[in-house]
């Protein structure tokens, strides 16, 4: 008999459990208040740093896992609670992955337990990549970052765009930021930096006033003769330098500073995306089971049932494309046809379908905030967009079943 089995193993299922009821008992309840709010939910984040969820160690177990599964779990059951809320807890990873994308085994051990703090001093972390000009194509990053050899110090100049987490102050908040050193080379000449909290020079821009994922703080980051240590620059100035030359040689280069973050984390992107189509798809199915027209419940017309059949299909192939190219990912398997970006366009996109479809069973009461599936609608259309859009994604999987540089 083979080995094979997609069950969960018992550490997983205590966690799935743990982190489902978190969600449920402490983050639904107050997801429409933050949605209200446009805040970061702050004492959400610090219920979850008490009981150990929000943690360098709970990320640290969850990330070891062989199977690669259970961060993806964890990001579902947590959207399956609130999107926004979500992004709030988990944005700081993102910043965690850019430093373990690209940092030496020195700055992972001195930078990353500062993303978390601790329950008694909460911290986080941000990942600035994005520009104004430059977000599906990262190459176009205007942010410079020029050395400066007689002070071994990095000035950073800038702005950097929808931002999540950026620009917090009043917290400790480690930004990790993707900026120019060689313009003329694009993406080849990017590198990633740490800027330290209360570096002088950094500061929030604008704060966005979003559609959905409300209680995430997406903001401007603003960088004004930002000067950080050489030790700050993520790999060291002697991997840069080498990687710099066979660029201008015009050799390959194995990974940009950029990207080494996004192909970590699209596959959690989507399984986030999954929650927000699993809490819709539950939500209408129970509503269709109980509404009754023209004297039957309405599931009982297949125009209804028929819908939740499809939902409920699409959600469980998007969580096996999600948990093979999680599996994939930690078990160091190559994405020979950009499995990564299948799994969060599709469950990006099953997420807009869903919702949608969810507040068509509800009809009218689905449009109006008595319901939260019109909230989840407006959460899931960020999935089709941030970490790569849709079309970003299908032209990743293109080149690489192609082996061609489609443009």
């Amino acid at each position: 008999m083979s080995d094979f089995s997609l069950d969960l193993n018992d550490d997983q299922l205590q966690i799935q459990k743990w982190v489902h009821d978190f969600a449920a008992d402490v983050i639904r309840p107050a997801a429409p208040e933050w949605d209200e709010r446009e805040e970061t939910p702050w004492p959400i984040i610090e219920e979850a740093a008490k009981i150990g969820l929000y943690s360098i160690d709970f990320v640290s177990q969850a990330f070891g896992d062989p199977t690669g599964i259970t961060f993806a779990m964890i990001s579902e059951e947590l959207c399956w609670g609130d999107a926004g809320i979500t992004l709030a807890l988990l944005g700081t990873t993102l910043g965690v992955t850019g430093i373990l994308g690209s940092g030496t085994p020195e700055q992972i051990g001195e930078w990353i337990p500062q993303c978390f703090g601790t329950a008694d001093d909460i911290r986080m972390a941000a990942f600035a990549v994005s520009e104004a000009d430059a977000g599906s194509d990262v190459s176009s990053l205007r942010t410079r970052a020029v050395y400066d050899e007689a002070k071994d110090e990095w000035v950073l100049n800038g702005t950097k765009s929808w931002i999540t987490n950026g620009g917090i102050t009043h917290v400790p908040t480690v930004h990790v930021v993707v900026a120019s050193v060689e313009p003329e080379l694009k993406s080849r000449g990017h590198a990633s930096f740490v800027v330290p909290p209360g570096t002088p020079g950094l500061s929030m821009g604008q704060k966005y006033k979003k559609m959905g994922i409300r209680a995430s703080h997406t903001a401007e980051v603003v960088l004004d003769d930002v000067r950080v240590p050489g030790s700050c620059l993520l790999g060291g100035k002697e991997k840069l330098d080498a990687r710099i030359a066979r660029a201008r040689e015009g050799k390959s280069s194995r990974v940009q500073a950029a990207m080494s973050t996004f192909e970590a984390s699209r596959p959690l992107v989507g399984a986030q995306a999954l929650g927000i189509a699993r809490a819709a798809y539950e939500y209408a199915l129970d509503y269709a089971k109980e509404r009754q027209a023209f004297g039957r419940p309405i599931i009982m017309n297949q125009a209804i049932a028929f819908k939740l059949a499809d939902m409920k299909t699409a959600i469980d192939a998007a969580r096996l494309l999600v948990w093979r190219a999680t599996w994939m990912g930690r078990n160091g398997k190559e994405f020979t046809a950009g499995e990564g970006s299948m799994s969060k366009l599709y469950a990006g996109e099953v997420a807009v379908k869903v919702t949608e479809e969810a507040i068509q069973i509800l009809g009218g009461a689905g449009y109006v905030k008595d319901h939260p599936v019109e909230q989840w609608h407006r959460d899931s259309k960020i999935y089709t967009i941030f970490e790569g859009t849709s079309e970003i994604q299908r032209l990743v999987i293109a080149r690489t079943i192609s082996g061609m540089q489609i443009p």
